[in-house]
């Protein structure tokens, strides 16, 4: 995980739920290359063909919203976003983003700061995410530390594999 995150902003509007993210049509989908092509299909149609790794994501209230299916960000991951921030987000979501990986940054009053193409830059220890075009910032509590250390790791289940391998050396070493 990186200390600070930049990148180029795509917003969206409160209650984004996770239908609109992934379609339930494409569930049936395990290819993390064939699910990247459907992300934001209904609410960004164009984000798919246009998105770089790394570009962030500036949404309003209650992000993630909706059924609790893990293909929403595994479709976000697959394409390379850098980072969620929100006003606030559904809990489910935010545990699954983090479990895979994807910086979820709960920041009230973010959207508002944020329009399409704007540079974002978020300070994950410092909790400060700003807009590189305003200079103007708002602040969010940082992550706790068991959450940075499953960023860091790539996701709860790359957490896992180096946990046990550190466990399965001679002397049980962590790396």
């Amino acid at each position: 995980m990186q200390e600070v995150i930049e990148g180029r902003v795509w917003t969206l509007g409160r209650d984004v739920d996770t239908d609109q993210i992934i379609s339930g049509k494409y569930l049936t989908i395990i290819d993390p290359d064939e699910l990247k092509k459907h992300v934001f299909e209904i609410a960004l149609p164009e984000f798919a063909k246009e998105a770089r790794r790394g570009d962030i994501l500036v949404a309003g209230e209650n992000f993630g919203s909706g059924s609790s299916r893990e293909h929403a960000p595994q479709a976000m991951r697959a394409i390379g976003v850098g980072a969620v921030v929100a006003d606030s987000f559904a809990r489910i979501f935010f545990r699954n983003a983090i479990n895979l990986g994807i910086p979820a940054i709960e920041a009230p009053g973010v959207r508002a700061e944020f329009e399409r193409g704007d540079t974002a830059r978020i300070e994950m220890r410092t909790g400060r995410v700003t807009n590189a075009r305003t200079g103007r910032s708002v602040p969010f509590p940082p992550l706790p530390h068991h959450l940075l250390d499953l960023l860091e790791a790539g996701g709860l289940v790359e957490k896992v594999r180096r946990e046990l391998a550190a466990r399965d050396r001679p002397g049980g070493a962590a790396p």
